[in-house]
């Protein structure tokens, strides 16, 4: 019988930016080098999983362990630039 191992469910953050020439872009602080950009919100979510799960993907098949870092707290500052 194969031995399936389950994997821990996780919550990540991510960033969302609006760029230059209309595009948002995404990146997950967690999972350094994960980021995607899209011209809707709609799509780069859909682009944004995609990237996790092929991240996530990539680093077990190098046989990396995933622990993505555990953000304690996420916090918007406003200041006059």
């Amino acid at each position: 019988m194969k031995k399936v191992s389950k994997l821990k469910n996780s919550k990540l953050t991510a960033i969302i930016e609006k760029g230059e020439g209309g595009y948002y872009i995404a990146s997950v602080p967690a999972l350094p080098g994960c980021h995607t950009q899209a011209k809707t919100l709609n799509i780069l979510e859909r682009r944004l999983e995609e990237a996790i799960s092929l991240y996530l993907e990539a680093k077990r098949s190098l046989g990396v362990k995933t622990m993505p870092r555990n953000l304690a707290k996420v916090k918007t500052f406003e200041m006059a630039c």
